[in-house]
């Protein structure tokens, strides 16, 4: 028997509902993720299977009745204080005292397998290291079900992996929602979808579910097409008149007001926000260069002795753990800040947009619209001027929601506004930090389109490994001591280089205990390659070319060799065969020159 079953759930708040007679189960062991886009209603859907909620309609069954469900929320409750060992208790108090020494031998196992501090206060404690805690105080329950709400949230990228591993070895039942899809792709069993009040499993992985839903959905879209066109008909045969109270005539009457029915109970699916930044005039090609950067809190240094040059075009993304001071580190680049040591020197002709992760730039007591353009009613786009709300639109706010509070949205509305926001102002250096914290998949998506299509520079915030790989040309890695290093390409590109890295520690290592002459070779095996420098816009492109180069003069090559051999070929005499025996050299010369140039930009 299923560990929790849903049976023609309902819920609505007014308007739509959210779950419109809803079926699911769920399985011992499975790890299912929920999808959607914000607001489609997938926190409703964990509280109502946490029993937080009470649907209008339908039943719920557990097996047993009274399985353990602990949820993650998506925000941290207020009001919890203590030490972590005592917000990971709960509020009956130490197992000890109740001789429970099980429970406690679980409470302990978590503390150490979830890297807590246990007598820290949990007020002192960082978003990430309370969003651990949290988990622990769940999984000391011993559930049966685990309902995990955005669980990325605000985790660095070594606390996500962590996190990974963890729960592929709990081996419990688990229904999460995620917007990291490197995440879901490693730990989803299965996929429920929640798309306008409807439930669709999908039992695939992420990519494969992507393909068939887009599939899904131009059939939908072919499907509805030919229902309006029949109805269109219909309507104008109606206004026509009926000549005859046939038995035919009627069932067609019948089956129009069926339509119309139809057609009236029709929800569509909300639209696909169409994001465009405004590009400013070109930058200088320079545009921030650090020599010597020094700065530290205390004793604990942030940045020391960075040389760095980031030039126009860029994406760099920088990463590190949560407190490594990865926001301090943009406040100096940007000047914000000024260094301890050292110089940051800023280029010409700099127009910068920030978006910084508190979203301190919104104002909580004005209206969403106000928020946007400043209390104006149009907004001006590319020399193109609009009405705000029009513009709003785009980032899918309705003009019911685009007049409320923005105290009122949610934190992926709240991302959308603060995007909204920026992309009114011409930039040719986009700062984002966090920005991807809260938002749906397809809107990710559309926000990483339009990094990679911009011609500016961009220094970008994230633990989205996803995002990392699709946007960035470099990575900043603090690597802890106040020392960052430069990384070419994204995050699979820095990974594979740190396992190749500790791949040659290794064989060192093991040549290092045979002694004598197999050390010295394994040693110089695993000595480290010189980083390689970072490549200019004008290197990248020529690097791109190599390939292609290679190959037409290979093939020129090929077809003149072609032709020499052929005795036929030197009857003729004359010019032609001169111009030949000149070229072939030549072309070995320039493809050694071409195989020259790519190892010296890929060095």
């Amino acid at each position: 028997m299923a560990l929790v079953s849903l049976l023609d759930v309902s819920l609505s708040f007014g308007g739509a509902p959210l779950l419109d007679r809803v079926n699911l189960q769920l399985e011992r062991g499975e790890r299912v993720c929920l999808v959607g886009r914000n607001g489609a209603g997938k926190s409703t859907l964990m509280k109502v299977i946490a029993g937080e909620l009470a649907p209008d309609e339908g039943q719920i069954f557990r097996s047993p009745p009274d399985a353990v469900i602990a949820t993650l929320p998506q925000d941290v409750p207020a009001g919890l204080v203590g030490t972590v060992r005592a917000v990971v208790e709960g509020p009956g108090g130490s197992y000890e005292e109740h001789n429970d020494w099980e429970q406690h031998d679980r409470v302990e196992r978590l503390l150490e397998r979830l890297a807590l501090p246990a007598e820290a206060e949990f007020t002192s404690l960082s978003a990430g290291q309370k969003r651990r805690v949290l988990l622990a105080r769940g999984l000391a329950t011993n559930p049966s079900l685990l309902l995990l709400d955005e669980p990325t949230n605000h985790l660095d990228l070594d606390s996500i992996r962590g996190l990974e591993d963890f729960l592929l070895e709990w081996g419990g039942a688990l229904l999460f929602v995620t917007h990291d899809r490197a995440f879901l792709r490693r730990l989803a069993t299965r996929i429920v979808e929640v798309d306008r009040g409807r439930l669709i499993g999908w039992s695939c992985d992420y990519d494969t579910f992507l393909t068939r839903k887009q599939a899904v959905l131009e059939a939908e879209e072919v499907q509805r097409a030919q229902f309006d066109k029949k109805l269109a008909q219909e309507e104008v045969w109606i206004r026509r008149g009926v000549k005859a109270q046939r038995s035919r005539a009627q069932n067609r009457i019948h089956a129009l007001q069926a339509m119309r029915a139809e057609r009236a109970a029709r929800r569509e699916r909300q639209g696909t926000a169409r994001m465009t930044a405004q590009e400013a005039d070109r930058s200088g090609f320079k545009v921030v260069t650090c020599t010597g950067l020094r700065f530290r809190y205390g004793e604990r240094w942030i940045v020391r002795d960075l040389d760095l040059r980031i030039e126009r075009g860029d994406k760099i993304g920088i990463v590190g753990p949560n407190g490594a001071g990865k926001t301090t580190l943009l406040r100096l680049l940007l000047g914000q800040l000024p260094p301890q040591a050292g110089s940051v020197e800023a280029g010409t002709r700099l127009e910068v947009v920030y978006f910084d992760q508190l979203r301190a730039q919104l104002d909580e007591s004005m209206r969403v619209q106000d928020a946007v353009a400043d209390g104006n009613t149009t907004v001006t786009i590319n020399g193109r001027t609009r009405h705000v709300i029009s513009y709003l639109e785009d980032f899918l706010f309705e003009p019911t929601r685009a007049r409320t509070p923005v105290r009122a949205l949610s934190g992926g509305e709240r991302n959308r506004l603060l995007l909204a926001r920026l992309f009114t102002k011409p930039a040719n250096v986009l700062v984002l930090d966090e920005p991807t914290n809260d938002l749906d998949a397809e809107t990710l998506e559309l926000l990483e389109d339009l990094l990679v299509e911009f011609g500016g520079t961009v220094l970008l915030v994230s633990h989205d490994r996803a995002f990392l790989n699709e946007v960035c040309t470099s990575l900043l890695v603090f690597e802890g001591d106040g020392v960052l290093a430069e990384h070419i390409g994204g995050y699979d590109d820095w990974q594979a280089a740190q396992a190749a890295r500790a791949a040659a520690a290794v064989k060192a290592a093991a040549g290092a205990g045979k002694g004598g002459a197999g050390a010295t070779a394994a040693a110089g095996t695993a000595a480290p390659a010189a980083k390689g420098r970072k490549l200019s816009n004008r290197e990248r492109a020529e690097l791109e070319a190599l390939p292609a180069r290679l190959e037409a003069l290979e093939k020129e090559q090929s077809e003149l060799t072609t032709r020499m051999a052929d005795p036929a070929f030197f009857k003729g005499g004359g010019p032609e065969v001169a111009r030949a025996a000149a070229r072939l050299p030549e072309l070995e010369a320039e493809i050694a020159a071409v195989y020259a140039r790519w190892t010296e930009l890929e060095g």
